[in-house]
């Protein structure tokens, strides 16, 4: 894919240039925000297919960022940038509902790959032979249009919530642990943590998809095997 819009929040005049010049090189449409409050006003006006957020912002933080936008309804993948190689602020941009992160500094052919990888997770295309529909049950997703439909209702997922979903859907009474939905959400990464990142998208998908998420019908815990779409 190639033409995408990246809205890329960085307070850096340096750094914030060379990643759009870099980025542009390889065809994307790059807008640039310095504050929390710029890229607040520019993800409402305009709409982009990927928002890259530092952490560091003289007005607030990437995180801060990333929880008003999942609160605000925007599904768009989020790729969170921080300048320190800590656990815990890896884990807290995932679990606020960002999509994978990277620490700097690295190099821009990484970054390009992982756009392209969490753009394609998002918008497609299908692999070949897929139908772009899947029905199970109660709950009808559209993988194309990143659409999920529960009693007849529309519900509005993160890129990740639906990633994983669409996975457990798919393998319809099959159960999965912890590290097998890491390895299907954010590829061969090993990162302390990840556990309990997959158990807070999970309580999220349950407080969405089940009737009463104590109890719930549709994602089900099978002890000792893991997480299983039973619905």
């Amino acid at each position: 894919m190639s033409g995408e819009s990246i809205l890329l929040v960085e307070d850096n005049d340096a750094v914030a240039l060379g990643l759009q010049l870099g980025l542009e090189r390889e065809h994307y449409h790059v807008t640039r925000a310095a504050s929390v409050g710029e890229a607040r006003l520019m993800a409402v006006e305009d709409e982009f297919h990927l928002f890259i957020l530092d952490i560091r912002l003289p007005d607030g933080s990437g995180f801060d960022l990333c929880r008003d936008f999942r609160t605000s309804g925007l599904r768009q993948p989020i790729l969170i940038l921080t300048a320190r190689d800590e656990t815990a602020d890896k884990v807290i941009g995932l679990e606020l509902g960002a999509d994978d992160y990277m620490t700097k500094p690295f190099e821009l052919h990484e970054l390009v790959a992982r756009i392209r990888a969490l753009i394609r997770r998002s918008y497609g295309p299908l692999g070949e032979g897929e139908s772009a529909r899947v029905d199970a049950g109660e709950v009808s997703l559209d993988l194309v249009k990143q659409q999920v439909i529960c009693r007849g209702l529309e519900l509005h997922l993160t890129a990740t919530e639906f990633r994983l979903l669409a996975f457990l859907v798919r393998h319809r009474g099959q159960p999965f642990d912890r590290a097998a939905l890491i390895r299907h959400l954010w590829g061969d990464q090993q990162l302390t943590g990840y556990n309990r990142t997959v158990d807070v998208h999970i309580r999220n998908l349950r407080t969405k998809l089940e009737v009463d998420p104590a109890r719930p019908k549709l994602i089900v815990t099978v002890r000792g095997a893991g997480y299983m779409f039973a619905g």
